[in-house]
């Protein structure tokens, strides 16, 4: 064998397969008659006549390069936004130009928290259409399909920051396709305005290519931006046409204008088109808008004075901090840190398996002390474990001792902010103790949020910890700015706006009202309540607000111009007249899921659960309750959106390759080899583990961190967790069912021959499916074997026998073989049957049909 060959220890557990759906075309906008120009910005702003203005002459009859084997025809985004309430569309048509069969993907970001109600596609002709159903109805909806042979691929979202939305499809030479997906979202006010974002990432530039945002507000709009977000290269291409009460945002760049370059065929439309915009107040500071048999109230007063904070930062600086995330992390805290007023007061306390204070007690944050702390956060070396139900209860206890002696302005409002990138390591590891001591040792007037800082974080916890407790939990993710990101989160929830507010309605039950209370708590944003209203009180639909901030005292009496706003909404195309129930079924289901999640008793968690999901069904969206089931007219090809984790043997990929390393020298004439890397890539996570003699890299899509041998650290993503043991093993696991282990083994460095390797083993397991293969894995699934003949052999102490297996006849030698597991250093003699002549007759093909180019690359079975 040669030295540095990569080895294939493949385990094949999925299977792809596709599907192709035409979308149900929408009329094209009309122009408003109101609309006007505004004042000329960074982007180009037309009068009506010249709004739908696309291209210079001469590029009309533009073309795609005929090298492109698959052409993009058309990518079209369409949002209307009616009174904050978002639905989206978007839509991608796609021919095969190539004599080949080839792979189409669909794959598309939406908003986190957003809902998707409907998705469709066309595949030459034949149409897929979606329904809601109950998720373990749609998953044997699915499993029908697939044991009748039929088509049941599988459409999977992951939750980042934004959700991923992805669908492949194999079409014929010639073949058509249309993918369209809808989706709807709230617009929450944010730092004084409401932002709208558009993922833009067709992948490849498109003949036709048009956005349109539509933004109707009846409230009056008191301005709109969209930001360069594209670094100048779409200059003047964004046309914006506003009104009093509507604008229009268009965006439809021509191919020449897509291009990265004016002879590249690579597309520049990779990122997000931003739509900034906020609604007139005057002096109400509230809304109140009835339609359709529902309500919406938004209630946002402006101009209040920020309210004293006591902050206490627990940041994680265990081992698996290490790196491009603690200094991110060290470079927003510095700037947060900048941004407390001296009437704040804070501390900060950083963990792994021990605990340590900058300060035991709240202090003043004066310039002095902010320098200091700002130097303190500088030296943090991450290392060791991680202790987070310590460093919680160390930060609640130096809050409440501060409330208790009367230390804290009666007018302040006290958080918590903890960053942490793990799972606990050391001292209390049961999440759910965890949560039971922050629970009863924190004081209700303090606010718990979380930063999930990378993938691997247990988010949900973190989620848990902070709904119980008054806050909100965020992820944040390594390959984004990370330093901008939560300085963001820190603007969101460092000035609470409203203290106690009570609300009266008399037109209607409390069971019908949903508030949104997150907007409770935080300043720059607002308070959202929406519900169902009696129309036989309609000459009550009137609303009293107390809201008590502070010192301040607000009221506010809002009456509801039903006949305006009926006659408003009626005139315009583009308003959604369902605009209020939408609202409403959104905001419900989002309390919902949050009560659900802190329901005290089994019982309590059914009934939410119940109502959430027939919630779910009559307002036809995708809820963790719910799947998306895609079929064909026949209803025998089908698709499944936003599945849950299925079992391994069927949808997880894994991908398993070796390196081999050689000895330093020969010895008795020859080579021995090693394993000196292996690379584990779990395809269906898009997650890829690297371990070699000196380090451990994980990377998620384009975040990279690496830990050290050194190092005892655990990382966990939501089907993958990675234990590394100080300089013995790495251990990897998937669905906390199916693990492998690596094993380090040193070497003297200075020994003549040997030198450092690894060893991989895989505990016995009925996990893994029929389809498994490689060098290894093909034996997953044990092949019958006959043993017979036993007699001496050549060797004294190697005894010979016959074998058959696979048709073949086999001569093998009995001897010993270590097993590390147990004894790391001298290892275990375990009792084993050799093959000779390289497997030949034992394994499938030949053992160099097992090499592979690349660490991560697949292999045809042979």
């Amino acid at each position: 064998m040669k030295r540095l060959t990569c080895f294939f220890i493949c385990f094949f557990l999925s299977e792809v397969s596709g599907f192709e759906i035409p979308i149900n075309g929408l009329s094209e906008f009309v122009d408003y008659e109101d609309l006007v120009e505004l004042a000329p910005g960074k982007f180009q702003l037309v009068a009506e006549n010249r709004r739908y203005q696309r291209s210079l002459p001469g590029e009309s009859e533009e073309m795609m390069e005929e090298v492109d084997q698959v052409t993009l025809y058309s990518y079209k985004v369409q949002s209307t936004i009616t009174s904050r309430m978002a639905t989206t569309m978007i839509q991608s048509k796609v021919v095969n130009n190539s004599p080949q069969p080839q792979n189409v993907v669909f794959d598309v970001q939406i908003p986190k928290g957003a809902f998707i109600s409907n998705f469709s596609m066309t595949v030459d002709g034949k149409t897929f259409r979606s329904s809601i159903k109950e998720k373990t109805v749609g998953r044997a909806l699915y499993a029908q399909a697939r044991a009748k042979g039929k088509t049941a691929g599988l459409v999977r979202s992951s939750a980042l920051d934004m959700e991923n939305f992805r669908t492949e499809v194999n079409v014929l030479p010639g073949a058509k396709v249309q993918f369209e997906l809808h989706y709807q979202e709230v617009k929450w006010r944010k730092l004084g305005s409401y932002e709208h974002r558009i993922y833009l990432q067709p992948g490849r530039l498109a003949k036709h290519l048009e956005v349109d945002v539509w933004v109707i507000e009846p409230q009056g709009l008191r301005f709109l931006h969209v930001p360069d977000t594209f670094e100048g290269h779409f200059d003047g291409v964004p046309v914006i046409s506003k009104g009093q009460q509507k604008a229009h945002v268009s965006f439809k760049p021509t191919v020449a204008q897509q291009r990265i370059c004016p002879n590249c065929r690579e597309t520049a439309v990779d990122g997000e088109l931003v739509v900034l915009y906020d609604v007139k107040r005057e002096e109400k500071a509230g809304e109140l808008e009835v339609f359709n048999g529902y309500f919406v109230h938004f209630f946002a007063p402006d101009n209040l004075d920020p309210i004293p904070k006591n902050i206490l930062f627990v940041i994680d600086v265990s081992g698996s901090m290490w790196g491009v995330k603690m200094k991110q992390t060290v470079e927003a805290m510095k700037t947060i840190l900048d941004d407390l007023r001296a009437e704040d007061h804070f501390s900060v306390i950083d963990f792994n398996q021990n605990i340590r204070t900058w300060r035991n007690d709240l202090i003043s944050a004066t310039k002095t002390q902010v320098a200091d702390a700002k130097r303190y956060i500088e030296k943090i070396q991450p290392s060791g474990g991680t202790n987070i139900n310590e460093a919680l209860l160390r930060a609640i206890f130096i809050l409440n001792e501060a409330n208790n002696l009367g230390l804290l302005d009666p007018n302040s409002v006290s958080l918590i902010i903890l960053v942490s990138d793990g799972d606990p390591t050391v001292g209390e590891l049961k999440l759910s103790k965890i949560q039971k001591n922050v629970k009863e040792n924190i004081q209700d007037n303090i606010s718990l949020f979380s930063l999930g800082m990378g993938f691997d974080v247990d988010y949900d916890f973190l989620k848990r910890l902070s709904n119980e407790n008054h806050g909100i939990a965020q992820r944040i993710y390594g390959n984004q700015d990370t330093s901008s990101q939560l300085k963001k989160f820190y603007n969101q929830v460092s000035t609470p706006l409203l203290r106690n507010v009570q609300f009266n309605y008399p037109h209607t039950s409390v069971t019908d009202v949903t508030q949104n209370n997150f907007h409770n708590y935080f300043g720059g944003s607002e308070i959202v309540v929406a519900g169902k209203f009696d129309p036989a009180k309609l000459d009550q639909i009137e609303s009293v607000i107390t809201a008590t901030s502070a010192n301040t005292q607000l009221v506010l009496e809002t009456l509801a111009q039903m006949d305006d706003l009926q006659d408003f909404l009626s005139k315009d195309k583009h308003a959604d007249p369902d605009f209020t129930r939408k609202l409403w079924a959104y905001l419900t289901i989002n309390q919902l899921l949050a009560e659900r999640s802190l329901a005290p008793t089994a019982a309590a968690k059914r009934r939410i659960t119940r109502s959430i999901l027939q919630m779910s069904l009559d307002h036809h969206i995708v809820t963790p309750l719910t799947s998306l089931v895609i079929e064909n007219e026949a209803g025998d090809e089908r698709m499944l959106a936003d599945a849950p984790p299925q079992d391994p043997s069927c949808c997880s990929g894994i991908v398993v390759n070796g390196q081999l390393v050689g000895a330093k020298k020969p010895n008795n004439g020859k080579l021995s080899t090693y394993f000196g890397k292996l690379g584990f890539y779990f395809q269906s996570e898009d997650i890829k583990i690297e371990i070699s003699t000196e380090t451990i890299t994980l990377s998620h899509g384009s975040s990279t961190f690496s830990l050290s041998w050194s190092d005892t650290a655990q990382v966990t993503n939501q089907r993958v967790q990675i234990s590394v043991k100080k300089e013995k093993v790495v251990t990897i696991t998937l669905d906390k069912e199916m693990s492998f282990s690596v094993l380090l083994h040193r070497v003297w460095k200075k020994h003549p021959v040997n030198v450092d390797f690894l060893g991989i083993y895989i505990p016995p397991t009925n996990k893994f499916s029929p389809k498994a293969h490689g060098l290894i894995g093909q034996f997953m699934q044990e092949p019958k074997i006959h043993i017979f003949n036993e007699r001496p052999g050549k060797d004294p102490e190697k005894p010979e026998a016959s074998m058959e297996v696979k048709g073949q006849k086999l001569i093998i030698t009995r001897g010993l073989q270590k097993d590390y597991r147990t004894d790391l250093v001298f290892g275990t003699d375990v009792t084993c049957w050799f093959v000779h002549n390289s497997g030949k007759g034992f394994i499938d093909g030949h053992y160099k049909d097992y090499f592979v180019p690349q660490l991560y690359s697949f292999l045809k079975r042979p």
